[in-house]
């Protein structure tokens, strides 16, 4: 989860027809093992996939040394605490972005993509 809060990350959203789509994300953060909040800052086609499908993949841009891959599903906010959470950490690191939402990801499956014969296994 270290990984997830100080790099960016490629989430893998994907709509109602199975059309996929793969984004880099700077605003993502663990709030704790198994829950990481996502900001919708500039979302266009990953919020309505979301929308759509609420299933999320997501993988640190170092794969070498975080070599996992994050699945599960969001819940979207667009106001309260999550919200309020979002726009704080968003305008405390550039105080004119403006969040469209809060994304957060229960964390369901953790999967290794480390080359090798453990490539693709489930490991929590």
């Amino acid at each position: 989860m270290d990984a997830v809060e100080k790099e960016l990350v490629f989430v893998a959203t994907a709509d109602e027809e199975g059309t996929p789509n793969v984004v880099p994300i700077g605003f993502a953060r663990p709030l704790d093992d198994r829950t990481i909040l996502i900001a919708d800052n500039y979302m266009k086609k990953t919020i309505r996939n979301l929308h759509e499908n609420p299933r999320i993949a997501l993988i640190p841009q170092n794969a070498r040394e975080c070599p996992y891959q994050f699945k599960g599903t969001v819940e979207i906010f667009k106001s309260g605490k999550y919200f309020d959470m979002v726009v704080e950490w968003a305008q405390n690191v550039m105080t004119e972005l403006e969040p469209k939402s809060a994304i957060l990801m229960k964390v369901e499956e953790i999967y290794s993509v480390k080359p090798g014969p453990e490539a693709g296994e489930k490991v929590a």
